[in-house]
């Protein structure tokens, strides 16, 4: 490795000090340790029983992630299989997308969008969805004066990453082969 702080590469340096700055924090504020513990829920998400769909339903989802996500089985499943992979990011903000869009309020718009804000798309989010630099601009260009087509790209984006990823995983689960027997 390198030797002594000056031969470190400038990236290091900035690491070192976001770390130096953490712990400093940490240290000075025993109650921010909350803020470092990664929060699992206590009991997992049950799929709902009584809408279990049929074999010939679930197999139309291998053809279409929107009828998957309309449909409130899928949507509990493919969340639970997201949770299983670590990956469920995507999926909660695609839902507050949906949730968002019917918001008419626009004070109310404006609250859900800035949590949506801070949960997936600024840098360092909980949740933080990946998207690349010129639809997080355009996004956080939108919540100037916040709509209902205000996430829309970033949206369509993680539809698609969902899509070309994520669903094909899920249809090979056994969570989704149960389904289809």
């Amino acid at each position: 490795m390198c030797k002594g702080l000056a031969a470190l590469p400038h990236t290091c340096l900035e690491r070192a000090k976001e770390i130096k700055t953490k712990l400093g924090t940490l240290l000075q504020k025993p109650d921010s340790a909350i803020d470092f513990i990664i929060p699992y829920p206590e009991k997992p998400e049950k799929v709902p029983k009584a809408q279990k769909p049929s074999p010939e339903e679930a197999l139309q989802w291998r053809d279409s992630l929107e009828k998957l996500l309309q449909n409130p089985y899928g949507l509990a499943s493919f969340r639970s299989f997201l949770r299983s992979e670590f990956s469920e990011e995507n999926a909660e903000f695609w839902v507050a997308c949906e949730d968002y869009k019917k918001t008419k309020s626009p004070m109310k718009m404006e609250e859900k969008a800035k949590k949506i804000y801070e949960e997936f798309i600024q840098t360092e989010a909980p949740k933080e969805v990946n998207i690349d630099h010129f639809t997080k601009a355009v996004t956080m260009k939108n919540l100037v004066e916040p709509s209902p087509s205000s996430f829309d790209m970033a949206q369509k984006r993680i539809f698609a990453l969902m899509e070309k990823d994520s669903l094909p995983r899920f249809l090979r689960s056994e969570i989704y082969q149960e389904l289809i027997k």
